[in-house]
Protein backbone atom coordinates (compact mmCIF):
# COMPACT_ATOMS: atom_id res chain seq x y z
CA UNK A 1 0.00 0.00 0.00
CA UNK A 2 1.18 3.69 -0.93
CA UNK A 3 2.35 5.52 2.34
CA UNK A 4 2.60 8.86 2.11
CA UNK A 5 4.93 10.71 4.37
CA UNK A 6 5.24 14.98 4.63
CA UNK A 7 8.19 15.14 1.92
CA UNK A 8 5.03 13.29 -0.04
CA UNK A 9 2.46 15.61 0.73
CA UNK A 10 4.85 19.12 0.07
CA UNK A 11 5.96 17.61 -2.83
CA UNK A 12 2.09 17.17 -3.98
CA UNK A 13 1.82 20.79 -2.73
CA UNK A 14 4.50 22.30 -4.84
CA UNK A 15 3.37 20.50 -8.26
CA UNK A 16 0.00 22.20 -7.52
CA UNK A 17 1.45 25.36 -6.73
CA UNK A 18 4.03 25.34 -9.74
CA UNK A 19 1.09 23.95 -12.38
CA UNK A 20 -1.58 26.54 -11.39
CA UNK A 21 1.13 29.49 -11.82
CA UNK A 22 1.88 28.34 -15.16
CA UNK A 23 -1.59 27.98 -16.08
CA UNK A 24 -2.43 31.35 -14.89
CA UNK A 25 0.22 33.25 -16.88
CA UNK A 26 -0.29 31.28 -19.86
CA UNK A 27 -4.53 31.84 -19.59
CA UNK A 28 -4.31 35.28 -17.85
CA UNK A 29 -8.32 35.93 -18.79
CA UNK A 30 -9.51 32.93 -16.90
CA UNK A 31 -9.43 29.17 -17.17
CA UNK A 32 -13.42 28.85 -17.36
CA UNK A 33 -13.61 30.63 -20.17
CA UNK A 34 -10.52 28.50 -21.74
CA UNK A 35 -12.36 24.95 -20.71
CA UNK A 36 -15.74 26.30 -22.26
CA UNK A 37 -15.00 27.99 -25.80
CA UNK A 38 -13.62 25.21 -28.21
CA UNK A 39 -12.49 28.43 -30.28
CA UNK A 40 -9.99 30.01 -27.59
CA UNK A 41 -8.36 26.83 -26.54
CA UNK A 42 -7.44 25.72 -29.88
CA UNK A 43 -6.11 29.06 -30.93
CA UNK A 44 -3.77 28.24 -27.28
CA UNK A 45 -2.84 24.80 -28.37
CA UNK A 46 -1.94 26.19 -31.89
CA UNK A 47 0.08 29.34 -30.46
CA UNK A 48 2.08 27.02 -27.67
CA UNK A 49 2.40 23.95 -30.46
CA UNK A 50 5.29 23.32 -29.02
CA UNK A 51 4.18 22.48 -25.56
CA UNK A 52 0.69 21.66 -26.60
CA UNK A 53 0.54 18.28 -25.65
CA UNK A 54 1.83 19.27 -21.87
CA UNK A 55 -0.82 22.31 -21.91
CA UNK A 56 -3.21 19.91 -22.79
CA UNK A 57 -2.15 17.28 -20.17
CA UNK A 58 -2.23 19.99 -17.34
CA UNK A 59 -5.82 21.16 -18.67
CA UNK A 60 -6.68 17.77 -18.33
CA UNK A 61 -5.68 17.58 -15.21
CA UNK A 62 -6.74 20.55 -13.62
CA UNK A 63 -10.48 19.78 -14.66
CA UNK A 64 -10.67 16.51 -12.72
CA UNK A 65 -9.21 18.27 -9.61
CA UNK A 66 -11.20 21.27 -10.37
CA UNK A 67 -14.43 19.40 -10.21
CA UNK A 68 -17.00 21.29 -10.99
CA UNK A 69 -15.12 22.56 -14.27
CA UNK A 70 -16.55 21.03 -17.46
CA UNK A 71 -13.99 19.12 -19.43
CA UNK A 72 -15.90 18.20 -22.35
CA UNK A 73 -14.76 20.96 -24.38
CA UNK A 74 -10.98 19.64 -23.54
CA UNK A 75 -11.33 16.66 -24.63
CA UNK A 76 -13.33 17.24 -28.39
CA UNK A 77 -10.43 20.12 -29.06
CA UNK A 78 -7.96 17.08 -27.87
CA UNK A 79 -9.55 15.17 -30.87
CA UNK A 80 -9.24 18.23 -33.09
CA UNK A 81 -5.57 19.00 -32.12
CA UNK A 82 -4.18 15.66 -31.83
CA UNK A 83 -6.25 13.41 -33.64
CA UNK A 84 -7.87 10.27 -31.95
CA UNK A 85 -5.49 8.30 -30.65
CA UNK A 86 -2.84 11.22 -29.69
CA UNK A 87 -6.17 13.14 -27.91
CA UNK A 88 -7.13 9.67 -26.46
CA UNK A 89 -3.54 8.91 -24.92
CA UNK A 90 -2.62 12.32 -23.73
CA UNK A 91 -6.42 12.72 -22.06
CA UNK A 92 -5.86 9.51 -20.69
CA UNK A 93 -3.13 10.60 -19.23
CA UNK A 94 -4.17 13.82 -17.83
CA UNK A 95 -7.49 12.13 -16.53
CA UNK A 96 -5.73 9.80 -14.50
CA UNK A 97 -3.18 11.91 -12.81
CA UNK A 98 -5.73 14.35 -12.18
CA UNK A 99 -8.07 11.64 -10.92
CA UNK A 100 -5.81 9.83 -8.47
CA UNK A 101 -4.58 13.46 -7.29
CA UNK A 102 -8.07 14.25 -6.24
CA UNK A 103 -8.01 11.14 -4.62
CA UNK A 104 -4.77 11.76 -2.49
CA UNK A 105 -6.15 14.87 -1.62
CA UNK A 106 -9.22 13.64 -0.40
CA UNK A 107 -7.61 10.39 1.29
CA UNK A 108 -4.98 13.16 3.30
CA UNK A 109 -7.69 16.00 4.27
CA UNK A 110 -10.35 14.29 4.63
CA UNK A 111 -14.46 15.27 4.30
CA UNK A 112 -13.38 19.11 5.39
CA UNK A 113 -11.77 19.66 1.97
CA UNK A 114 -14.13 17.51 0.50
CA UNK A 115 -16.94 19.31 1.22
CA UNK A 116 -15.21 22.49 -0.01
CA UNK A 117 -15.02 21.19 -3.11
CA UNK A 118 -17.96 18.76 -3.52
CA UNK A 119 -21.59 20.07 -2.70
CA UNK A 120 -22.63 18.51 0.86
CA UNK A 121 -26.09 17.29 -0.46
CA UNK A 122 -23.94 15.16 -3.27
CA UNK A 123 -21.72 13.75 -0.96
CA UNK A 124 -24.84 12.22 0.67
CA UNK A 125 -26.11 11.28 -2.09
CA UNK A 126 -23.53 9.22 -3.04
CA UNK A 127 -22.34 8.21 0.26
CA UNK A 128 -22.32 4.37 -0.10
CA UNK A 129 -19.04 4.67 -1.96
CA UNK A 130 -17.58 5.29 1.12
CA UNK A 131 -18.50 1.92 3.08
CA UNK A 132 -16.60 -0.42 0.58
CA UNK A 133 -13.93 -1.11 -1.22
CA UNK A 134 -16.09 -2.46 -4.56
CA UNK A 135 -14.00 -2.33 -7.69
CA UNK A 136 -16.88 -3.47 -9.72
CA UNK A 137 -19.20 -0.74 -8.86
CA UNK A 138 -16.55 1.77 -8.91
CA UNK A 139 -15.92 1.07 -12.17
CA UNK A 140 -19.35 0.95 -13.60
CA UNK A 141 -19.84 4.26 -12.37
CA UNK A 142 -16.51 6.07 -14.51
CA UNK A 143 -17.92 3.51 -17.45
CA UNK A 144 -21.32 5.25 -17.48
CA UNK A 145 -21.62 8.60 -19.54
CA UNK A 146 -23.48 11.39 -17.37
CA UNK A 147 -21.97 10.41 -14.02
CA UNK A 148 -20.30 12.94 -12.15
CA UNK A 149 -16.63 11.37 -12.03
CA UNK A 150 -14.62 13.96 -11.07
CA UNK A 151 -16.87 14.15 -8.09
CA UNK A 152 -16.57 10.15 -7.92
CA UNK A 153 -12.65 10.51 -7.27
CA UNK A 154 -12.89 12.78 -3.99
CA UNK A 155 -15.44 10.56 -2.56
CA UNK A 156 -14.10 7.22 -2.99
CA UNK A 157 -10.83 9.00 -2.02
CA UNK A 158 -13.11 9.39 1.70
CA UNK A 159 -13.77 5.27 1.19
CA UNK A 160 -11.23 2.17 2.27
CA UNK A 161 -9.82 1.46 -1.93
CA UNK A 162 -6.51 1.14 -2.77
CA UNK A 163 -4.73 3.59 -4.27
CA UNK A 164 -3.65 0.64 -7.19
CA UNK A 165 -7.30 -0.25 -7.34
CA UNK A 166 -8.56 3.02 -7.86
CA UNK A 167 -6.26 3.86 -10.83
CA UNK A 168 -7.26 0.55 -12.36
CA UNK A 169 -10.57 1.27 -12.66
CA UNK A 170 -10.73 5.31 -13.00
CA UNK A 171 -7.89 4.64 -16.03
CA UNK A 172 -10.18 1.72 -17.78
CA UNK A 173 -13.52 3.33 -16.73
CA UNK A 174 -13.01 6.65 -18.00
CA UNK A 175 -11.71 5.37 -21.13
CA UNK A 176 -15.13 4.62 -23.04
CA UNK A 177 -16.44 7.90 -22.55
CA UNK A 178 -12.36 9.69 -24.04
CA UNK A 179 -12.51 7.71 -26.95
CA UNK A 180 -16.07 8.71 -28.02
CA UNK A 181 -15.11 12.48 -27.36
CA UNK A 182 -11.94 12.52 -28.60
CA UNK A 183 -13.35 10.45 -32.03
CA UNK A 184 -16.08 13.27 -32.12
CA UNK A 185 -13.47 16.13 -32.23
CA UNK A 186 -11.48 14.18 -34.71
CA UNK A 187 -14.23 13.74 -37.12
CA UNK A 188 -15.30 17.17 -36.79
CA UNK A 189 -11.49 18.23 -37.49
CA UNK A 190 -11.81 16.08 -40.76
CA UNK A 191 -14.86 17.22 -41.82
CA UNK A 192 -16.27 13.88 -41.70
CA UNK A 193 -20.05 15.12 -40.69
CA UNK A 194 -21.59 11.99 -41.14
CA UNK A 195 -19.52 9.77 -38.69
CA UNK A 196 -19.01 12.91 -36.48
CA UNK A 197 -23.51 13.03 -36.03
CA UNK A 198 -23.09 9.12 -35.59
CA UNK A 199 -21.21 9.23 -32.56
CA UNK A 200 -22.48 12.32 -31.42
CA UNK A 201 -25.91 10.84 -31.63
CA UNK A 202 -24.50 7.62 -29.97
CA UNK A 203 -23.57 9.98 -26.74
CA UNK A 204 -26.62 11.97 -26.63
CA UNK A 205 -28.93 8.81 -26.67
CA UNK A 206 -26.70 7.09 -23.87
CA UNK A 207 -26.33 10.19 -21.77
CA UNK A 208 -30.21 11.01 -22.11
CA UNK A 209 -31.00 7.37 -21.31
CA UNK A 210 -28.56 7.94 -17.78
CA UNK A 211 -30.74 11.29 -17.44
CA UNK A 212 -33.89 8.99 -17.48
CA UNK A 213 -33.16 5.83 -15.91
CA UNK A 214 -30.47 8.04 -12.84
CA UNK A 215 -32.78 6.76 -10.05
CA UNK A 216 -32.94 3.08 -11.52
CA UNK A 217 -29.27 3.31 -11.48
CA UNK A 218 -28.54 4.51 -8.28
CA UNK A 219 -30.46 2.23 -6.70
CA UNK A 220 -29.38 -0.38 -8.60
CA UNK A 221 -25.72 0.64 -7.38
CA UNK A 222 -26.69 0.77 -3.56
CA UNK A 223 -28.52 -2.98 -3.85
CA UNK A 224 -24.57 -3.70 -5.10
CA UNK A 225 -23.06 -2.41 -2.81
CA UNK A 226 -25.31 -3.59 0.21
CA UNK A 227 -24.84 -6.83 -1.45
CA UNK A 228 -20.60 -6.27 -1.71
CA UNK A 229 -20.88 -5.42 2.11
CA UNK A 230 -22.97 -8.39 2.95
CA UNK A 231 -20.24 -10.65 1.48
CA UNK A 232 -17.39 -8.98 2.41
CA UNK A 233 -19.07 -9.20 6.35
CA UNK A 234 -19.63 -12.98 5.80
CA UNK A 235 -16.31 -13.60 4.76
CA UNK A 236 -14.94 -11.82 7.59
CA UNK A 237 -17.05 -13.93 10.24
CA UNK A 238 -16.11 -17.19 8.38
CA UNK A 239 -12.32 -15.82 9.22
CA UNK A 240 -12.89 -15.20 12.81
CA UNK A 241 -14.29 -18.87 13.35
CA UNK A 242 -11.55 -20.15 11.43
CA UNK A 243 -9.42 -18.38 14.02
CA UNK A 244 -11.12 -19.60 16.43
CA UNK A 245 -11.38 -23.27 15.94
Amino acid sequence: MIKFDRKAIFGLAVFGAVAAGILYLLFPLGLVEYFTDRRMLTHVFAEHRANAVFIFIGLQVLQVVAAPVPGEVTGFVGGIFFGTFGGTIYSTIGLTIGSWFAFVLARMAGRPLVEKIVNPETINRYDYLMRHKGMFLAFLMFLIPGFPKDIFCYLLGLGHMRHRDFLVVSTIGRLFGTVLLTMEGSFFRDKRYGAFFIVLGVSIFVIMLVMIYRENIERWFRRIQAAQGTKSRAEQTKLKKREGE
